[in-house]
């Protein structure tokens, strides 16, 4: 991070602002590193980068390559790659020599706060308050000053979601997982249930199962046919690739919806070694220690209300496997229930500026840019925020590399950096033969 930050109020104004710095803007702002031509700017309103600090749980890992990083997919020779930190913190053949299947989370954390106290663009403590347009450029507000922009990226990521059933619990007894790391060590004792199928769900059952302390009874209650282990085949993980993009770009919206909920497992399922280290613990539980700790595994179960009665919760569940309706009670709640997108309060006085589809959803265009009734020399980048409109990748870390480089040709109205792709391993649709070539300057299809 650095000191030497624009003045604000001046007169010219940034090429563009970042509102938030999460790992996607971060990644942003790390490609636009190589274009000194454009000036940027991005605010944090926290004092320094902190990457999902409450699901920092021991041992977990990432679920991707450790090269799907920041920079390199698109710009390899960049100074803020996976591997130049290794190299600068003199840890590299020792990262190598230590095998790992996947990166540690916290070593990838790591990496995101390495880039982030270096890169000059970047300003943290600073809260943006308002963001508006005054026809010509935006105006944005930034701990009470005000800047101009001629575009602006939101990068604040998604938030935490809850049912509505849980609204206006007990946020010490009903916690969504993202507050894991200071709400778990609490749950000593009693009886806890843990909402939700995927890889936040399954971490916190194996933190809980394999502590000191477990509670005396859990369940792990989700709406998928069973344990689901991510699907990490290499044609599955073609959808991980721009070339799938763009395949996926071109359908409707109805195929869209079918076609993510196909690959869902491609992101949302849980890793194989998070599974093994649950049934072997649920193993030496009951074979080996003879263990008190009652624990359930409840796939195909939808919690359809839920009622706090005294200290305790009552959970009424539907079961999918055969139909019955099921009553658990439990003391505590834990909510792996995923994260949304949520136009930052920000934005408010422009938020019926800008186009919606009919699950009131922003609609992103193929450079990541909101449709809006503003000047379209005027951008309003969205990142993490068109997992319906540009398919299952993008609310992961494979693809942030390219959907940055994507934002800075659109910004420089050129190709700065080269997008065009090879025929595709796989074909899903009726498309071209030879070179793909991914031009997103100035697009918003």
């Amino acid at each position: 991070m650095s000191d030497a930050s624009p003045r604000l109020d001046s007169i010219e104004p940034l090429d563009l602002a970042g509102i938030g710095v999460g790992p996607f803007n971060l990644s942003l702002a790390a490609q636009l590193d190589s274009t000194p031509e454009l000036t940027t700017r991005f605010y944090d309103r926290r004092e320094r980068f902190d990457w999902h600090p409450g699901m920092m749980l021991p041992n977990v890992e990432l679920q991707s390559s450790y090269l799907k990083d920041l920079v390199t997919s698109t710009n390899p020779t960049s100074p803020w790659s996976f591997v130049s930190y290794l190299v600068e913190t003199k840890r590299f053949f020792a990262f190598l020599n230590a095998h790992y299947d996947a990166a540690p989370r916290r070593e990838f954390a790591r990496y995101f706060g390495w880039v982030a106290e270096r890169l000059p663009t970047l300003s943290f403590g600073s809260e943006v308050e308002e963001v508006t347009h005054d026809g010509r450029d935006f105006t944005v507000t930034v701990n009470g000053r005000k800047q101009r922009a001629r575009n602006v990226a939101i990068g604040v990521g998604t938030a935490p979601y809850a049912p509505d059933w849980a609204k206006g619990f007990d946020r010490e007894t009903c916690f969504h997982a993202c507050e894991s790391v200071e709400r778990l060590p609490g749950l000593t004792s009693g009886r806890v249930a843990v909402i939700g199928g995927g890889q936040s769900g399954g971490e916190v059952v194996e933190h809980l199962l394999s502590g000191d302390t477990p509670p005396d009874s859990l369940l792990w209650l989700s709406r998928r046919h069973n344990i689901e282990p991510l699907n990490d085949t290499p044609f599955s993980n073609q959808v991980f690739s721009p070339e799938y993009v763009e395949a996926y770009r071109r359908l409707g919206e109805d195929r869209k919806a079918t076609a993510l909920a196909s690959s869902v497992l491609t992101s949302d399922g849980v890793s194989p070694s998070t599974i093994d280290a649950i049934y072997r613990r649920l193993y030496a539980m009951r074979y080996l220690e003879d263990s008190p700790v009652e624990a359930e595994m409840l796939p195909q179960r939808d919690v359809i209300q839920v009622e706090r009665r005294g200290a305790e919760y009552q959970l009424v569940v539907r079961n999918g496997f055969d139909g019955a309706i099921e009553m658990y009670s439990a003391d505590a709640i834990v909510l792996a229930t995923g994260y949304r997108f949520e136009l930052p309060s920000a934005f408010e006085s422009l938020r019926s500026r800008i186009k919606v589809d009919r699950n009131g959803r922003v609609t992103p265009g193929d450079d990541y840019s909101l449709q809006w009734d503003g000047p379209r020399q005027n951008r309003i980048y969205a990142l993490n925020a068109g997992r319906h409109s540009h398919g299952i990748a993008e609310s992961q870390l494979s693809l942030m590399a390219w959907r940055s480089a994507a934002i800075v040709n659109s910004l420089l109205g050129r190709d700065h950096f080269d997008l065009t792709t090879p025929q595709p391993m796989v074909n899903w649709g009726a498309s071209g033969d030879g070179l793909v070539d991914v031009r997103t300057a100035g697009s918003n299809a």
